[in-house]
Protein backbone atom coordinates (compact mmCIF):
# COMPACT_ATOMS: atom_id res chain seq x y z
CA UNK A 1 0.00 0.00 0.00
CA UNK A 2 1.58 3.31 -0.77
CA UNK A 3 1.55 5.69 1.59
CA UNK A 4 1.59 9.47 1.47
CA UNK A 5 2.43 11.96 4.57
CA UNK A 6 -0.74 13.69 5.79
CA UNK A 7 1.25 17.32 6.35
CA UNK A 8 0.38 20.28 4.62
CA UNK A 9 3.08 20.30 1.99
CA UNK A 10 4.44 17.54 2.27
CA UNK A 11 4.84 15.50 -1.08
CA UNK A 12 6.76 12.45 0.72
CA UNK A 13 5.40 8.85 0.06
CA UNK A 14 6.50 5.53 0.29
CA UNK A 15 8.14 4.19 -2.75
CA UNK A 16 10.78 1.28 -3.47
CA UNK A 17 13.92 2.76 -3.20
CA UNK A 18 13.11 5.34 -0.46
CA UNK A 19 14.79 5.56 2.75
CA UNK A 20 11.79 7.83 4.58
CA UNK A 21 9.58 5.80 7.39
CA UNK A 22 6.46 6.39 7.44
CA UNK A 23 4.41 6.26 11.22
CA UNK A 24 1.16 5.75 12.14
CA UNK A 25 -0.18 8.11 14.81
CA UNK A 26 0.24 6.76 18.10
CA UNK A 27 -2.62 5.03 20.28
CA UNK A 28 -1.95 6.88 23.39
CA UNK A 29 -4.74 9.41 23.42
CA UNK A 30 -2.85 12.14 24.33
CA UNK A 31 0.24 11.32 22.59
CA UNK A 32 -1.80 11.37 19.53
CA UNK A 33 -3.57 14.62 20.00
CA UNK A 34 0.05 16.95 20.20
CA UNK A 35 0.81 14.71 16.84
CA UNK A 36 -2.22 16.30 15.72
CA UNK A 37 -1.54 19.74 17.08
CA UNK A 38 1.85 19.29 15.48
CA UNK A 39 0.37 18.64 12.01
CA UNK A 40 -2.17 21.84 12.29
CA UNK A 41 -4.77 20.97 10.29
CA UNK A 42 -7.96 22.61 10.81
CA UNK A 43 -10.92 19.87 11.66
CA UNK A 44 -8.87 17.14 10.36
CA UNK A 45 -9.15 14.05 12.22
CA UNK A 46 -6.68 11.27 10.96
CA UNK A 47 -7.43 7.45 10.42
CA UNK A 48 -6.01 3.93 10.29
CA UNK A 49 -4.26 4.55 7.17
CA UNK A 50 -2.69 8.28 8.04
CA UNK A 51 0.89 8.60 8.07
CA UNK A 52 3.74 10.78 8.98
CA UNK A 53 6.86 10.62 7.36
CA UNK A 54 10.43 10.89 9.15
CA UNK A 55 11.00 14.01 7.60
CA UNK A 56 8.88 15.86 10.80
CA UNK A 57 11.62 14.60 13.32
CA UNK A 58 15.40 15.59 14.18
CA UNK A 59 16.64 12.46 14.27
CA UNK A 60 15.00 11.47 11.12
CA UNK A 61 12.32 8.75 13.28
CA UNK A 62 9.69 8.57 16.08
CA UNK A 63 11.07 8.22 19.65
CA UNK A 64 8.87 6.72 22.27
CA UNK A 65 10.39 8.10 25.33
CA UNK A 66 8.47 11.24 26.36
CA UNK A 67 11.91 12.95 27.23
CA UNK A 68 12.98 12.79 24.00
CA UNK A 69 12.42 16.08 21.21
CA UNK A 70 11.09 12.74 19.01
CA UNK A 71 8.46 12.18 20.89
CA UNK A 72 5.93 14.59 19.25
CA UNK A 73 6.96 15.45 15.58
CA UNK A 74 8.33 19.22 15.30
CA UNK A 75 10.09 19.97 11.81
CA UNK A 76 7.37 21.67 9.54
CA UNK A 77 8.21 24.25 6.78
CA UNK A 78 5.78 25.37 4.43
CA UNK A 79 7.55 24.29 1.40
CA UNK A 80 7.40 20.81 0.24
CA UNK A 81 9.66 17.89 2.73
CA UNK A 82 12.12 15.74 1.20
CA UNK A 83 15.42 13.99 2.97
CA UNK A 84 17.54 16.29 0.14
CA UNK A 85 16.09 19.66 1.76
CA UNK A 86 18.61 21.64 3.65
CA UNK A 87 18.65 22.39 7.27
CA UNK A 88 17.24 25.77 8.86
CA UNK A 89 20.12 28.54 9.08
CA UNK A 90 22.32 28.71 12.23
CA UNK A 91 21.36 32.35 12.80
CA UNK A 92 17.69 31.52 12.79
CA UNK A 93 18.13 28.75 15.27
CA UNK A 94 19.69 31.09 16.94
CA UNK A 95 16.93 33.99 17.22
CA UNK A 96 14.40 31.13 18.30
CA UNK A 97 16.41 30.11 21.39
CA UNK A 98 16.92 33.64 22.17
CA UNK A 99 13.68 34.00 22.67
CA UNK A 100 13.00 31.22 24.46
CA UNK A 101 15.50 32.18 26.91
CA UNK A 102 14.38 36.08 27.27
CA UNK A 103 10.40 34.31 27.79
CA UNK A 104 11.76 32.02 29.89
CA UNK A 105 13.79 34.37 32.00
CA UNK A 106 10.89 36.99 32.75
CA UNK A 107 8.74 34.20 33.68
CA UNK A 108 11.43 32.72 36.44
CA UNK A 109 11.58 37.09 37.40
CA UNK A 110 7.94 37.39 37.58
CA UNK A 111 7.31 34.36 39.81
CA UNK A 112 10.29 35.60 41.70
CA UNK A 113 8.36 38.91 42.54
CA UNK A 114 5.26 36.63 43.70
CA UNK A 115 7.40 35.03 46.09
CA UNK A 116 8.77 38.09 47.81
CA UNK A 117 5.64 40.25 48.17
CA UNK A 118 3.94 36.63 49.71
CA UNK A 119 7.50 36.99 52.43
CA UNK A 120 6.54 40.25 53.15
CA UNK A 121 2.80 39.91 54.55
CA UNK A 122 2.91 36.70 56.06
CA UNK A 123 6.26 34.90 57.57
CA UNK A 124 4.96 31.48 57.60
CA UNK A 125 4.28 29.67 54.39
CA UNK A 126 1.67 26.81 54.30
CA UNK A 127 2.40 23.48 52.61
CA UNK A 128 -0.53 24.34 50.12
CA UNK A 129 1.53 27.17 49.45
CA UNK A 130 4.42 24.63 48.33
CA UNK A 131 2.44 22.61 46.33
CA UNK A 132 1.04 25.86 44.72
CA UNK A 133 4.22 27.37 43.51
CA UNK A 134 5.40 23.33 42.30
CA UNK A 135 1.82 23.37 40.08
CA UNK A 136 2.80 27.02 38.76
CA UNK A 137 6.73 25.49 38.03
CA UNK A 138 5.25 22.80 36.52
CA UNK A 139 2.82 24.70 34.45
CA UNK A 140 5.03 27.36 33.01
CA UNK A 141 7.31 24.90 32.74
CA UNK A 142 4.93 22.74 30.40
CA UNK A 143 3.80 25.99 28.40
CA UNK A 144 7.23 27.13 27.36
CA UNK A 145 7.50 24.03 25.67
CA UNK A 146 4.62 23.81 23.83
CA UNK A 147 5.25 26.44 22.15
CA UNK A 148 8.53 24.66 20.59
CA UNK A 149 8.24 23.46 17.27
CA UNK A 150 11.75 22.22 16.19
CA UNK A 151 13.50 21.36 20.12
CA UNK A 152 12.33 19.40 22.52
CA UNK A 153 11.25 20.82 26.47
CA UNK A 154 14.90 19.17 28.35
CA UNK A 155 17.09 21.23 26.01
CA UNK A 156 14.63 24.21 26.26
CA UNK A 157 14.86 24.26 29.87
CA UNK A 158 18.31 23.39 30.08
CA UNK A 159 18.53 26.43 27.75
CA UNK A 160 16.49 28.57 29.61
CA UNK A 161 19.05 28.02 32.73
CA UNK A 162 21.97 28.47 30.97
CA UNK A 163 20.57 31.57 29.37
CA UNK A 164 19.77 33.00 33.34
CA UNK A 165 22.84 31.90 34.25
CA UNK A 166 24.78 33.86 30.85
CA UNK A 167 23.04 37.13 32.12
CA UNK A 168 24.69 36.79 35.33
CA UNK A 169 27.81 36.32 34.57
CA UNK A 170 27.85 37.99 30.58
CA UNK A 171 28.94 34.68 29.21
CA UNK A 172 26.94 34.07 25.75
CA UNK A 173 25.87 30.43 25.04
CA UNK A 174 26.93 28.90 22.01
CA UNK A 175 23.73 27.04 20.71
CA UNK A 176 25.37 26.63 17.11
CA UNK A 177 28.26 24.33 19.28
CA UNK A 178 25.75 22.84 20.67
CA UNK A 179 23.93 21.75 17.97
CA UNK A 180 26.88 20.49 16.34
CA UNK A 181 27.91 18.18 19.57
CA UNK A 182 24.23 16.55 19.45
CA UNK A 183 24.51 16.06 15.62
CA UNK A 184 27.51 14.31 16.46
CA UNK A 185 25.89 12.21 19.17
CA UNK A 186 23.65 11.18 17.05
CA UNK A 187 25.21 10.05 14.02
CA UNK A 188 27.83 8.28 16.59
CA UNK A 189 24.38 6.48 17.90
CA UNK A 190 23.32 5.75 14.12
CA UNK A 191 26.68 4.13 13.41
CA UNK A 192 26.79 1.92 16.50
CA UNK A 193 23.23 0.25 16.06
CA UNK A 194 24.02 -0.33 12.25
CA UNK A 195 27.25 -1.60 13.38
CA UNK A 196 25.00 -4.40 15.31
CA UNK A 197 22.41 -5.42 12.97
CA UNK A 198 22.77 -7.54 10.07
CA UNK A 199 22.63 -5.16 6.87
CA UNK A 200 24.83 -4.83 3.88
CA UNK A 201 26.54 -1.60 5.55
CA UNK A 202 27.14 -3.72 8.78
CA UNK A 203 28.91 -6.50 6.92
CA UNK A 204 30.68 -4.73 4.05
CA UNK A 205 33.76 -4.08 5.87
CA UNK A 206 33.80 -6.91 8.06
CA UNK A 207 35.82 -9.68 6.40
CA UNK A 208 35.47 -11.89 9.89
CA UNK A 209 31.80 -10.85 10.26
CA UNK A 210 30.72 -12.41 6.98
CA UNK A 211 32.92 -15.38 7.66
CA UNK A 212 31.49 -16.14 10.52
CA UNK A 213 27.78 -16.09 9.06
CA UNK A 214 28.08 -16.84 5.58
CA UNK A 215 30.53 -18.95 5.56
CA UNK A 216 32.53 -17.37 2.48
CA UNK A 217 35.71 -15.33 2.82
CA UNK A 218 35.02 -11.93 2.40
CA UNK A 219 31.86 -9.35 1.53
CA UNK A 220 33.00 -9.02 -2.26
CA UNK A 221 32.27 -13.01 -2.51
CA UNK A 222 28.78 -12.58 -0.88
CA UNK A 223 27.97 -10.06 -3.15
CA UNK A 224 29.15 -11.69 -6.13
CA UNK A 225 26.75 -14.47 -4.95
CA UNK A 226 23.88 -12.04 -4.63
CA UNK A 227 24.55 -10.62 -8.39
CA UNK A 228 24.10 -14.11 -9.52
CA UNK A 229 20.88 -15.17 -7.73
CA UNK A 230 19.02 -11.74 -8.10
CA UNK A 231 17.62 -11.90 -11.10
CA UNK A 232 16.14 -15.15 -10.50
CA UNK A 233 14.55 -13.47 -7.21
CA UNK A 234 12.36 -11.11 -9.01
CA UNK A 235 9.37 -13.47 -8.77
CA UNK A 236 9.63 -13.68 -5.11
CA UNK A 237 7.30 -11.66 -3.54
CA UNK A 238 8.54 -10.53 0.35
CA UNK A 239 7.87 -7.65 1.84
CA UNK A 240 9.32 -8.30 4.99
CA UNK A 241 12.74 -9.19 3.96
CA UNK A 242 14.99 -7.91 1.15
CA UNK A 243 16.71 -10.10 -1.48
CA UNK A 244 20.01 -9.52 0.61
CA UNK A 245 18.62 -10.31 3.61
CA UNK A 246 16.72 -13.28 2.23
CA UNK A 247 20.26 -14.83 0.96
CA UNK A 248 21.74 -13.84 4.42
CA UNK A 249 18.87 -15.80 6.39
CA UNK A 250 19.39 -19.07 4.27
CA UNK A 251 23.41 -18.76 4.75
CA UNK A 252 22.87 -18.24 8.09
CA UNK A 253 20.60 -21.46 8.49
CA UNK A 254 23.02 -23.40 6.69
CA UNK A 255 26.53 -22.08 7.99
CA UNK A 256 25.25 -21.82 11.57
CA UNK A 257 22.28 -24.53 11.86
CA UNK A 258 20.12 -22.36 13.30
CA UNK A 259 16.42 -22.78 14.61
CA UNK A 260 13.78 -21.82 12.48
CA UNK A 261 12.26 -19.12 15.73
CA UNK A 262 15.55 -18.51 16.24
CA UNK A 263 16.61 -16.86 12.92
CA UNK A 264 12.56 -15.18 13.07
CA UNK A 265 13.32 -13.70 16.12
CA UNK A 266 16.52 -12.28 14.82
CA UNK A 267 14.82 -11.01 11.37
CA UNK A 268 11.96 -9.66 12.79
CA UNK A 269 9.44 -12.22 10.61
CA UNK A 270 7.12 -15.51 11.49
CA UNK A 271 8.69 -18.70 11.08
CA UNK A 272 6.23 -19.65 8.37
CA UNK A 273 8.49 -16.73 6.24
CA UNK A 274 11.82 -18.50 7.56
CA UNK A 275 10.83 -21.47 6.22
CA UNK A 276 9.35 -20.81 2.90
CA UNK A 277 12.01 -18.47 2.08
CA UNK A 278 15.08 -21.06 2.89
CA UNK A 279 12.96 -23.61 0.63
CA UNK A 280 13.38 -21.07 -2.22
CA UNK A 281 16.17 -20.12 -1.47
CA UNK A 282 17.52 -23.53 -1.52
CA UNK A 283 15.87 -24.54 -5.39
CA UNK A 284 17.33 -21.05 -6.67
CA UNK A 285 21.02 -21.76 -5.48
CA UNK A 286 20.43 -25.17 -6.42
CA UNK A 287 19.52 -24.48 -10.02
CA UNK A 288 21.73 -21.52 -10.62
CA UNK A 289 25.02 -21.99 -8.55
CA UNK A 290 25.15 -25.89 -8.58
CA UNK A 291 25.74 -26.75 -12.33
CA UNK A 292 28.50 -23.62 -12.18
CA UNK A 293 30.31 -24.31 -9.50
CA UNK A 294 30.15 -28.30 -9.06
CA UNK A 295 31.58 -30.19 -11.87
CA UNK A 296 33.91 -32.81 -12.75
CA UNK A 297 37.15 -31.28 -14.31
CA UNK A 298 39.22 -32.31 -17.42
CA UNK A 299 42.29 -34.39 -17.13
CA UNK A 300 44.51 -31.95 -18.56
CA UNK A 301 42.93 -29.15 -15.89
CA UNK A 302 43.67 -32.00 -12.90
CA UNK A 303 46.92 -31.99 -13.77
CA UNK A 304 47.93 -28.86 -14.24
CA UNK A 305 46.52 -28.36 -10.80
CA UNK A 306 48.15 -30.69 -8.96
CA UNK A 307 49.89 -30.02 -5.76
CA UNK A 308 53.62 -31.05 -5.95
CA UNK A 309 53.24 -34.07 -3.52
CA UNK A 310 50.60 -35.57 -5.43
CA UNK A 311 52.08 -34.87 -8.66
CA UNK A 312 55.43 -37.49 -7.43
CA UNK A 313 53.53 -40.03 -6.04
CA UNK A 314 50.13 -39.91 -7.52
CA UNK A 315 50.26 -38.08 -11.27
CA UNK A 316 47.22 -39.55 -12.56
CA UNK A 317 45.17 -38.60 -8.96
CA UNK A 318 41.67 -37.36 -10.15
CA UNK A 319 39.48 -37.36 -6.91
CA UNK A 320 39.65 -38.02 -3.26
CA UNK A 321 36.58 -39.46 -2.37
CA UNK A 322 34.61 -40.36 1.59
CA UNK A 323 31.50 -41.03 2.60
CA UNK A 324 29.54 -39.18 5.31
CA UNK A 325 26.05 -39.69 6.99
CA UNK A 326 23.49 -37.21 8.35
CA UNK A 327 21.31 -38.41 10.68
CA UNK A 328 17.40 -36.93 10.44
CA UNK A 329 14.51 -36.24 12.57
CA UNK A 330 11.97 -38.84 12.50
CA UNK A 331 9.62 -40.80 15.44
CA UNK A 332 10.44 -44.20 15.73
CA UNK A 333 7.80 -46.73 14.49
CA UNK A 334 7.18 -50.23 15.87
CA UNK A 335 8.50 -51.50 13.54
CA UNK A 336 11.50 -50.07 13.71
CA UNK A 337 11.88 -50.12 17.46
CA UNK A 338 13.47 -53.24 16.77
CA UNK A 339 15.70 -52.75 14.50
CA UNK A 340 16.91 -49.59 16.27
CA UNK A 341 17.36 -52.10 19.41
CA UNK A 342 19.68 -54.56 17.34
CA UNK A 343 21.76 -51.59 16.25
CA UNK A 344 20.50 -50.93 12.87
CA UNK A 345 19.17 -47.60 12.22
CA UNK A 346 17.52 -46.15 8.79
CA UNK A 347 16.68 -42.61 10.32
CA UNK A 348 20.20 -41.47 8.73
CA UNK A 349 21.02 -40.18 4.49
CA UNK A 350 24.22 -41.14 3.80
CA UNK A 351 26.09 -39.51 0.38
CA UNK A 352 29.48 -40.03 -1.28
CA UNK A 353 31.80 -37.09 -1.94
CA UNK A 354 34.21 -36.25 -4.20
CA UNK A 355 36.93 -33.48 -4.07
CA UNK A 356 39.69 -32.62 -6.11
CA UNK A 357 43.02 -32.55 -4.83
CA UNK A 358 43.01 -29.05 -4.53
CA UNK A 359 39.99 -29.04 -2.01
CA UNK A 360 37.08 -28.58 -4.86
CA UNK A 361 34.32 -30.27 -4.74
CA UNK A 362 34.05 -31.96 -8.12
CA UNK A 363 31.12 -34.72 -7.62
CA UNK A 364 28.44 -35.49 -4.81
CA UNK A 365 25.43 -37.95 -4.77
CA UNK A 366 21.83 -37.64 -3.50
CA UNK A 367 21.15 -39.31 -0.38
CA UNK A 368 20.23 -42.90 0.43
CA UNK A 369 18.00 -43.79 3.10
CA UNK A 370 19.37 -46.34 5.37
CA UNK A 371 22.26 -48.21 6.23
CA UNK A 372 23.59 -48.67 2.79
CA UNK A 373 26.87 -50.19 1.63
CA UNK A 374 29.82 -47.86 0.21
CA UNK A 375 29.85 -50.43 -2.05
CA UNK A 376 26.12 -50.32 -4.02
CA UNK A 377 26.46 -46.32 -2.95
CA UNK A 378 29.02 -45.89 -5.25
CA UNK A 379 27.94 -48.29 -7.74
CA UNK A 380 24.45 -46.42 -7.70
CA UNK A 381 24.95 -42.91 -7.45
CA UNK A 382 26.77 -42.53 -11.14
CA UNK A 383 30.36 -41.67 -9.81
CA UNK A 384 31.79 -44.31 -11.69
CA UNK A 385 30.84 -43.11 -14.89
CA UNK A 386 32.74 -40.08 -14.51
CA UNK A 387 36.04 -42.22 -14.54
CA UNK A 388 38.66 -42.40 -17.30
CA UNK A 389 41.00 -45.97 -17.81
CA UNK A 390 44.14 -44.77 -16.09
CA UNK A 391 42.71 -42.61 -12.95
CA UNK A 392 43.48 -42.96 -9.36
CA UNK A 393 41.06 -42.45 -6.71
CA UNK A 394 42.14 -41.74 -3.26
CA UNK A 395 40.16 -42.25 0.04
CA UNK A 396 41.50 -41.73 4.06
CA UNK A 397 39.77 -45.15 4.79
CA UNK A 398 38.56 -48.34 3.03
CA UNK A 399 35.34 -48.00 1.11
CA UNK A 400 35.36 -52.00 -0.42
CA UNK A 401 34.87 -50.56 -4.16
CA UNK A 402 38.32 -50.86 -5.34
CA UNK A 403 36.85 -54.09 -7.55
CA UNK A 404 34.09 -51.48 -9.55
CA UNK A 405 36.86 -48.69 -9.72
CA UNK A 406 38.97 -51.20 -11.41
CA UNK A 407 36.21 -52.74 -14.10
CA UNK A 408 36.58 -49.08 -15.05
CA UNK A 409 40.25 -48.99 -15.80
CA UNK A 410 40.74 -46.95 -12.54
CA UNK A 411 43.09 -47.35 -9.55
CA UNK A 412 41.57 -47.22 -5.94
CA UNK A 413 44.03 -46.41 -3.97
CA UNK A 414 43.72 -46.64 0.27
CA UNK A 415 45.99 -44.03 2.04
CA UNK A 416 44.74 -44.39 5.49
CA UNK A 417 45.81 -45.92 8.54
CA UNK A 418 48.10 -48.75 8.75
CA UNK A 419 45.96 -50.26 11.71
CA UNK A 420 42.85 -50.15 9.91
CA UNK A 421 44.03 -52.13 6.87
CA UNK A 422 47.31 -54.11 6.21
CA UNK A 423 47.03 -52.54 2.34
CA UNK A 424 47.58 -49.20 3.33
CA UNK A 425 51.13 -47.52 2.81
CA UNK A 426 53.07 -46.23 5.47
CA UNK A 427 55.45 -44.25 3.60
CA UNK A 428 56.29 -40.63 4.99
CA UNK A 429 55.01 -39.09 1.77
CA UNK A 430 52.10 -41.18 1.92
CA UNK A 431 51.33 -40.01 5.24
CA UNK A 432 51.80 -36.54 4.12
CA UNK A 433 49.07 -37.17 1.57
CA UNK A 434 46.87 -39.28 4.17
CA UNK A 435 46.67 -36.09 6.56
CA UNK A 436 46.29 -33.54 2.85
CA UNK A 437 42.63 -36.08 1.89
CA UNK A 438 41.56 -35.70 5.77
CA UNK A 439 41.94 -32.03 5.85
CA UNK A 440 40.20 -31.31 2.44
CA UNK A 441 37.04 -33.66 3.55
CA UNK A 442 36.72 -32.51 7.21
CA UNK A 443 36.72 -28.67 5.56
CA UNK A 444 34.07 -29.79 2.77
CA UNK A 445 31.73 -31.17 6.17
CA UNK A 446 32.47 -29.02 8.97
CA UNK A 447 32.09 -25.22 6.77
CA UNK A 448 27.97 -25.55 6.60
CA UNK A 449 27.38 -26.92 10.34
CA UNK A 450 23.56 -27.90 9.11
CA UNK A 451 25.50 -30.82 7.11
CA UNK A 452 26.31 -32.59 10.98
CA UNK A 453 22.58 -33.26 11.22
CA UNK A 454 19.84 -33.37 13.02
CA UNK A 455 17.76 -32.83 9.66
CA UNK A 456 14.26 -31.56 10.22
CA UNK A 457 12.29 -33.78 8.12
CA UNK A 458 10.50 -30.83 6.56
CA UNK A 459 13.64 -31.21 4.45
CA UNK A 460 14.00 -34.97 3.68
CA UNK A 461 9.94 -34.91 3.16
CA UNK A 462 9.83 -32.45 0.24
CA UNK A 463 11.02 -34.17 -3.39
CA UNK A 464 10.41 -32.64 -6.61
CA UNK A 465 9.36 -34.77 -9.40
CA UNK A 466 11.69 -33.54 -11.59
CA UNK A 467 14.78 -34.03 -9.96
CA UNK A 468 13.68 -36.43 -7.65
CA UNK A 469 15.70 -34.78 -4.92
CA UNK A 470 14.58 -33.41 -1.52
CA UNK A 471 15.44 -30.45 -0.54
CA UNK A 472 18.24 -31.53 2.04
CA UNK A 473 19.88 -33.07 -1.10
CA UNK A 474 19.88 -29.62 -2.44
CA UNK A 475 21.39 -28.19 0.53
CA UNK A 476 24.22 -30.76 0.51
CA UNK A 477 24.47 -29.48 -3.04
CA UNK A 478 24.65 -25.96 -2.60
CA UNK A 479 27.19 -26.41 0.48
CA UNK A 480 29.30 -28.23 -2.38
CA UNK A 481 28.94 -24.98 -4.25
CA UNK A 482 29.50 -22.38 -1.61
CA UNK A 483 32.37 -24.23 -0.91
CA UNK A 484 34.41 -23.90 -3.86
CA UNK A 485 33.43 -20.44 -3.79
CA UNK A 486 36.17 -19.88 -1.04
CA UNK A 487 39.37 -20.59 -0.43
CA UNK A 488 40.35 -24.33 -0.74
CA UNK A 489 42.76 -26.08 1.61
CA UNK A 490 46.44 -25.54 1.49
CA UNK A 491 47.74 -27.36 -1.64
CA UNK A 492 50.64 -29.93 -0.75
CA UNK A 493 53.87 -28.00 -1.49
Amino acid sequence: MVHTCVVAGCRNRRTPGTTLSFYRFPRDPERKQRWIAAVNRDGWVPNDGSRLCSTHFISGKQVKNPRSPDYVPSVFTTAPLSPEMKEPGALEILDKQEARVEAANALLFLQGQGRSVAGEQGQEEHPEDREQEAIVDESASSSLSSDEDDEDSDESVSDSKKGKYAQTSDVPVNFEDILKALKKENQALRESVEKMSLSENSLRNDAEKVKFYTGLPNYFVLETVMWLLAPHMDGMKNVKLSKFQQLLLTLMRLRLDLRNQDLAYRFGVKVSTVIRTVHRMVNIMSSTLVPTAVFWPSRAELRKNLPAALRTSYPDCAVIIDCFTVPFEEPVSQGNQQQHEMGISNNVLKYLIGVAPQGVVTFVSRGVLGNVSDKSLAEGCGFLCKLLPGDIVLASRDLDIGGSVAARGALFKFVGNSECSPLADTSSETVSVQRHVERVISMVKQRYAMLTGPVESPFTAACERTSNLSTFDKIVQVACALNNLCISAAPLE
